[in-house]
């Protein structure tokens, strides 16, 4: 590996936020899962959940779409559960708040929440939004403001727009210069995990269910 390429490694390392991910609910679309993790990791997000809790998407293996996460697959882990409570129970012990888009009572704007802190957003599908039971585990609902006819976005889209204003809040409060969200110790195994799957040449293109 040449130097550039291995400073490349470190600075994408350095770069990556511990304590922010995403949550997707019953997302159909395969590509649309594949265009989330491409933007989560353009914003250093390490890990995000799929939860599929409808019968036709219960299965033991996630085959990922390679294309449109652009190679991203093989750089961001990926929690896949069939169950809400096991995947919630997974969530909460590594972050402390879950937000989701919903209009409901007290919905915020995104951009009056504080997304420095460690905390999970979670996206529904397109036609039937966030479920009640998943609904349960969060801790706040937001919408993304628009002005438009149509007060849509497509899911993929949604999340870029959520997760670039959580880059930006944490670009002002310098998590890119001087991360507080990974120690050093855990800086240096990621190196040597991501330094393997570059020399074991893993994609990661099937992910199995974690429900127990």
């Amino acid at each position: 590996m040449t130097p550039e390429r291995t400073e490349k490694f470190q600075n994408v390392v350095k770069n990556r936020q511990g304590n922010l991910t995403v949550v997707l609910e019953n997302v159909h679309d395969l590509h649309n899962i594949g265009a989330v993790l491409r933007t989560c990791d353009s914003v250093g997000i390490k890990e995000i959940f799929v939860l599929n809790t409808e019968p036709h998407l219960d299965q033991e293996h996630m085959h990922l779409a390679a294309r449109s996460s652009s190679g991203a697959r093989k750089w961001i882990d990926v929690n896949f559960y069939t169950k809400i409570e096991p995947c919630f129970e997974h969530i909460k012990k590594q972050y402390d708040y879950i937000f989701c888009t919903h209009l409901g009572e007290e919905t915020k704007s995104l951009y009056d929440l504080d997304l420095t802190k460690s905390v999970a957003l979670l996206f529904g599908n397109e036609h039937d939004g966030v479920s009640e039971a998943a609904l349960k585990h969060c801790d706040g609902n937001f919408i993304i403001p628009q002005v438009g006819m149509v007060q849509s976005l497509n899911i993929s889209v949604a999340c870029a727009v959520s997760i670039y204003e959580a880059k930006r809040q944490r670009l002002v409060k310098g998590f890119y210069e001087n991360n507080p969200t990974l120690s050093q110790t855990e800086q240096d195994a990621l190196l040597i995990d991501y330094l393997r799957r570059h020399e074991l040449k893993i994609k990661n293109k099937s992910v199995k269910r974690l429900n127990d």
